[in-house]
């Protein structure tokens, strides 16, 4: 299941509206198929994985780290699928909380003859899917808020210069390519001219959408977040954020980074729906000059450290909801 764990976190960002599963077939103790959900959520991980292990899937356990699908829609039911193929165990990290499967793709396997074990590193696989499941649960994404400070909470210095290092930069990168779409405001556009790519190597292809609010649509149109349409789409929207969220999820979007200046994050910690903060801190002291994150990074008494990092010189503190 680690492995099949493993793969699903491969796929973060990448195949919204649907969660990303991983999936391992093993037969006479040997790992024979492997599969992610592809790209838009659509072939699903088992059936990629069937079709990988042929006649060999007959008498073989599944790995899965989310309940197979039992019900009809673009494509057909996983259940079946795995009926089919003779597979005679499946073990399932978690049930699926979408109310047209919930249970009912466990059952279908149950009454076709098939062991089932569930419960699996049902935590992990509960995070690995977080985004899914907070669209089905609170009907919105599971939004993550990134925060770079110095020491005594400033955003910028007044030079301009980065305050946090290269391995944290390139941990904001990679965070991007595990989102399905990253938001900012117009102010950091015209100040900062992002891209708001992930440009890792070898994850190029997977920069989030990107969302910006932008109240009087004043976007310049040589912008950066605007000359990559190749690699993602940029969407300008106004500042309602409720509905803004509301719109977003309608999309299918399920995961939500916010990377933006003070006001637009502490608008975001003040409407309680930021699920989890990124916070970067460089061990240096901005001094006079510089703009500060202190209104934002007060609110932050509402989370709970969950995770430490050390990145190079800098540290990443992960804080998650009370």
């Amino acid at each position: 299941m680690q492995i099949a764990l493993r793969m699903a976190r491969k796929a973060s960002g990448q195949t919204h509206p649907n969660p990303n599963v991983g999936a391992v077939l093993v037969k006479d103790e040997q790992i024979i198929a492997t599969a992610i959900t592809a790209a838009g959520g659509r072939p699903h991980a088992e059936t990629i994985a069937i079709a990988n292990a042929g006649d060999f899937a007959k008498n073989a356990t599944l790995y899965v780290t989310l309940e197979p699908c039992s019900h009809h829609g673009k494509t057909p039911p996983c259940a079946e699928a795995i009926i089919t193929a003779g597979i005679t165990q499946v073990v399932v990290a978690c049930r699926d909380k979408n109310p047209v499967v919930a249970g009912s793709g466990i059952a279908k396997l149950k009454s076709a003859g098939i062991e089932v074990i569930e419960g699996v590193c049902e935590e992990e696989a509960l995070e690995v899917n977080r985004g899914f499941f907070s669209v089905i649960e609170k009907n919105r994404p599971y939004i993550s808020l990134k925060i770079a400070t110095s020491l005594d909470g400033k955003i910028t210095s007044p030079e301009g210069q980065w305050l946090t290092g290269k391995a944290s930069r390139d941990f904001g990168h990679l965070l991007r390519s595990q989102h399905d779409a990253i938001l900012t405001g117009i102010g950091t556009v015209l100040a900062d001219n992002p891209r708001l790519t992930c440009r890792l190597a070898g994850l190029e292809n997977r920069s989030p959408i990107r969302v910006v609010l932008d109240r009087n649509l004043r976007i310049p149109k040589d912008a950066k977040i605007l000359c990559e349409q190749e690699i993602a789409s940029t969407w300008v929207m106004n500042n309602d954020l409720p509905e803004i969220i509301k719109k977003l999820t309608e999309k299918g979007i399920t995961s939500l980074m916010v990377e933006a200046g003070a006001k637009l994050s502490t608008a975001f910690l003040e409407s309680g729906m930021v699920d989890r903060v990124y916070w970067f801190r460089a061990p240096i002291v901005v001094g006079d000059g510089g703009l500060s994150a202190i209104v934002a990074t007060s609110r932050l008494a509402k989370f709970k450290p969950i995770e430490h990092i050390k990145l190079g010189n800098d540290d990443l503190d992960i804080l998650e909801k009370l």
